[in-house]
């Protein structure tokens, strides 16, 4: 058992302020979160005890929409327009990826997350087996998605997967999913839509990313991709779309389907996408989360960054400096993601809920004067802060060390091994 004391807790739950107590984890689980009680823990043996000298406890944040393994293209495919970036430089050299070198890529993104305090990410690739393998050697919690299209995988691979992942071990999990209505035949669409219909299951796509796709899929069926996708049937059980930065119609489908959405501000500002309608969709009761996307076009993996760039643009997009509230944004890196992701059992601090925790360093300049700890976060927290971060219950990243089972710079030497292999 491991106990965290002398801490400020943020617990994420509805009308709960942030209070002085500690917590508790036992297991993969929360057993108290609350106000300290010395007498009790002096009776307990602990397997070890942390001071925290009053900084925050809070839930990890959920990266909903991420490309792990892309990491080999980190500061490579840079500066150009998302068709031509996707078609010229990132089709191509991903067609030279090995399912291992997916499995070391992987590791790398997951050592970043760590440090951005990121508990969980929803990762869509090429290989969901050696994806999986990653996480579970570093004893990461990772959602697989499909990523179906016209060029990788197939509806028979996907109904395989889900069949052998799908919330069958605590810290992987596998949904339905595919790449996006462009990249990807009517005939497949249906035959996800039946997948859907046969697991009475979520799916996850890109949707509405670039005016392109919308006018493309406009002068094709005539319906805007949210419609076209609609009418098959995908979505009967809801999911998730990634991106939608053109879409400010067909709101009332994302409702009707409980449908999240999840925003990528950096990525959809590097590739000059534009600013999703986040005040909009807020307005409108649809659950919001973040994602960094892939390192390929974002290119860091930060949660500080992107919780900031989501608050900032709705501001500049709406002309309205209090548009998407920072707590809000809070919300949407957090509980947000957790919905998104269904990951219900890692949303908040609870007992019994998962022990998917990180540790804020208040003691930092950016962090004072603590006028108000969760706006800090948003407006003025960085990596930097990122103490400890724990998922299930064990600490993978501490003071800046990691404790995934491999030497960090073994991971840094394989990554860049394969990325000069294959960019060569």
């Amino acid at each position: 058992m491991i106990r965290i004391y002398h801490a400020r807790i943020l617990t994420m739950e509805e009308d709960q302020d942030i209070f002085d107590g500690e917590i508790w984890i036992s297991g993969t689980k929360i057993q108290y979160a609350g106000p300290e009680k010395k007498e009790e823990a002096a009776k307990i043996t602990w397997d070890r005890e942390i001071n925290a000298k009053g900084n925050l406890i809070m839930p990890g944040f959920k990266n909903a929409h991420t490309h792990s393994a892309m990491t080999f293209l980190r500061s490579h495919a840079d500066d150009m327009p998302l068709l031509s970036w996707l078609n010229d430089q990132v089709f191509p050299y991903e067609a030279k990826l090995t399912p291992e070198d997916i499995y070391h890529l992987s590791k790398l993104a997951i050592m970043e997350y760590l440090t951005s305090g990121i508990t969980a990410n929803a990762d869509m690739y090429l290989t969901p087996d050696t994806m999986i393998e990653a996480s579970r050697d570093c004893g990461y919690r990772t959602t697989v998605i499909g990523a179906v299209n016209n060029f990788t995988q197939s509806v028979e691979l996907l109904d395989e997967w889900y069949k052998k992942y799908h919330k069958k071990e605590n810290l992987i999990n596998f949904e339905l999913g595919f790449h996006a209505e462009y990249t990807t035949k009517k005939e497949i669409l249906e035959g996800i839509a039946d997948l859907a219909e046969k697991y009475k299951a979520p799916v996850y796509t890109h949707n509405s990313e670039s005016k392109s796709e919308v006018a493309q899929c406009i002068e094709r069926t005539k319906v805007t991709p949210t419609v076209y996708m609609d009418r098959l049937g995908i979505f009967n059980y809801g999911g998730g779309f990634y991106h939608c930065v053109h879409m400010t119609q067909n709101l009332d489908i994302v409702k009707e389907h409980n449908i999240s959405v999840i925003t990528n501000p950096a990525s959809n500002l590097k590739l000059a996408s534009g600013i999703a309608p986040i005040d909009h969709m807020l307005k409108e009761g649809i659950n919001l989360a973040i994602g960094t996307d892939g390192p390929a076009s974002n290119n860091c993996l930060d949660m500080f960054r992107e919780m900031f760039l989501v608050t900032a643009l709705a501001k500049y997009r709406e002309n309205d400096a209090s548009a998407v509230d920072a707590l809000e944004v809070l919300k949407m890196a957090t509980i947000g993601g957790a919905k998104a992701m269904n990951l219900t059992d890692c949303d908040v601090l609870a007992e019994g809920k998962e022990a998917d925790i990180i540790m804020i360093d208040l003691n930092q300049p950016n962090m004072q004067p603590i006028h108000n700890i969760q706006k800090n976060l948003v407006y003025s927290g960085s990596k930097q802060n990122v103490k400890l971060t724990m998922v299930a219950g064990k600490i993978l990243y501490e003071n800046g060390e990691f404790f995934i089972g491999t030497d960090a710079y073994k991971i840094y030497e394989k990554a860049n091994d394969i990325a000069e292999r294959i960019v060569k």
